[in-house]
């Protein structure tokens, strides 16, 4: 999971657009198709081209723009032409960023709000459970139970999921089902000989609840929501992120899950994403939508967009959801396959990703709500939920 700072100030001072599109900054600006498609025509084949010829306007695709971001060379997803960077993986934002703590107040760290509003207590899970747990306590653990349900009801109430609530220890083949094992093993808690583990996300034991089976394709696709406490070690993360709530050992997470055909998977993928992003503008958080390169990618996923909230105490975006297309990969290594119109057996491709990943958003949801007078405004959308607006 990664922060990013916005240094290059890019969405300060610009309009910003909420719907699926690709952004293409050059420098401080925003680059003007006549400017820049000349540079990046060669990289952009016919399909995408058409979409680019639109003189005056930003450029704008409804595609994940493959051809220029497989060239991203230093974790940035950025590609360099004729001496001028540009950013090829800030897909689009949502909210103004200048508009944030405009003509207010030096803002605040979640530390210090959550400290002042006894909405946790560090120091107390420290002594049950060493360094990188967190107690929630008082308004803090309904804001945290809120939001979880919250997330569940959107996604199954208006995104048509099926809510599933599955064991939070899983078996060493499903880890392996779904990439975690081997390569990420020190990461993990595991128990009886490293044969069981606690789940380090429902990614794990909802993708795998159909391994070793066959599936009708009327039956595709399977689309499950899970909120589960998830465990990790972060081995080799000390000193990274490790004030307040940022980075621990265990967090609360709603993650999404799809299996489908291969014909459908990037529509799916591209949907997932957008159902993620809409927890996002509910609560009215500016975040940012950034397509990995093929550095970035992990080795299972053939395409990952990561979303990205504005943490106006750390100064730094904050990676809330990583949505991936993880194609057969997956399938094969459990052998989840489906039978095809023809009556063929094919491995169904799985897509998942978080819908979304607390306690980042808690954070994040505090910073942006205080208030002058040290209180905390809370979005309209967890009034029904929270039953107050704000937290004094």
């Amino acid at each position: 999971m990664r922060d990013h700072s916005p240094a290059d100030k890019r969405e300060s001072g610009s309009t910003v657009h909420a719907g699926r599109h690709v952004v293409l900054w050059v420098g401080h600006h925003e680059a003007d198709t006549e400017g820049i498609a000349g540079s990046v025509e060669h990289l952009i084949d016919d399909r995408y081209r058409r979409n680019m010829h639109r003189p005056g306007r930003l450029a704008r695709t409804d595609f994940g723009v493959h051809a220029l971001l497989d060239h991203g060379k230093d974790g940035d997803g950025q590609v360099d032409l004729d001496e001028e960077r540009i950013d090829l993986g800030n897909l689009h934002n949502f909210g103004l960023l200048e508009d944030i703590f405009s003509g207010r107040h030096h803002p605040l760290d979640h530390v210090t709000i959550g400290t002042k509003l006894k909405l946790f207590d560090l120091e107390r899970a420290t002594n049950l459970s060493g360094s990188g747990f967190i107690c929630f306590t008082g308004a803090g653990a309904r804001l945290e139970r809120s939001l979880i349900h919250f997330m569940l009801d959107l996604h199954t109430r208006e995104h048509g999921y099926e809510e599933m609530s599955p064991p939070f220890l899983v078996r060493r083949d499903c880890m392996i089902g779904t990439s975690q094992l081997p390569k990420f093993e020190a990461d993990m808690y595991g128990l009886e000989n490293n044969q069981l583990f606690l789940a380090p996300t429902a990614e794990v034991p909802v993708t795998n609840f159909h391994r070793e089976e066959i599936l009708g394709a009327d039956e595709l696709p399977k689309k499950y929501v899970a909120y589960t406490p998830c465990f990790r070690r972060e081995a080799g993360s000390a000193g990274r992120e490790t004030r307040g709530i940022i980075r621990v050992h265990q967090f609360d997470k709603v993650e999404l899950v799809k299996i489908t055909t291969p014909e459908a998977s990037n529509e799916e993928h591209e949907a997932l994403t957008a159902d993620a992003e809409k927890v996002l503008q509910l609560l009215g958080l500016h975040y940012r939508v950034v397509e990995l390169c093929a550095g970035d990618l992990g080795f299972g996923a053939t395409k990952t967009y990561d979303l990205e909230v504005w943490s106006p105490g750390q100064n730094a975006y904050l990676e809330v959801s990583s949505c991936s297309n993880f194609s057969d990969y997956q399938a094969r290594r459990m052998n989840l396959r489906f039978k095809d119109a023809e009556g063929k057996n094919r491995f169904c491709h799985t897509l998942n990703g978080s819908g979304l990943a607390l306690p980042r958003l808690f954070a994040a949801l505090i910073e942006n709500g205080q208030q002058k007078d040290g209180s905390v405004q809370l979005p309209d959308k967890l009034l029904p939920y929270f039953g107050a607006g704000a937290i004094r």
